[in-house]
């Protein structure tokens, strides 16, 4: 997994390229952790996003409840096989998307 991360003043945009699963989910969790402090509009980029688990799927959780008290995180770029694991898991009530 390939993490790459545009800084806007209090945005943020992290596009992620690869596997987003149980080996790749603590790092992503990491860049969370070291790069969210001031941002208030996060933009995860799924463009080249393959695959995500349900180890990726509770690392968005986790930063979705973090963004709801001082901002927003949006999804952008969501391939059909990626949203179909969202609507089966119940992810695209939760996530916004643009």
């Amino acid at each position: 997994m390939t993490i790459n991360k545009t800084n806007e003043g209090n945005k943020l945009t992290v596009a992620i390229e690869g596997r987003l699963d149980t080996t790749t989910a603590p790092q992503l969790e990491e860049e969370f952790k070291a790069s969210l402090d001031g941002v208030q509009d996060l933009v995860l980029d799924f463009s080249k996003l393959e695959y995500i688990s349900s180890a990726g799927l509770r690392v968005l959780l986790s930063a979705q409840k973090q963004m709801n008290k001082v901002g927003k995180m949006t999804l952008t770029n969501v391939s059909p096989e990626i949203m179909e694991i969202f609507e089966v898991t119940g992810f695209s009530d939760i996530l916004s998307f643009a």
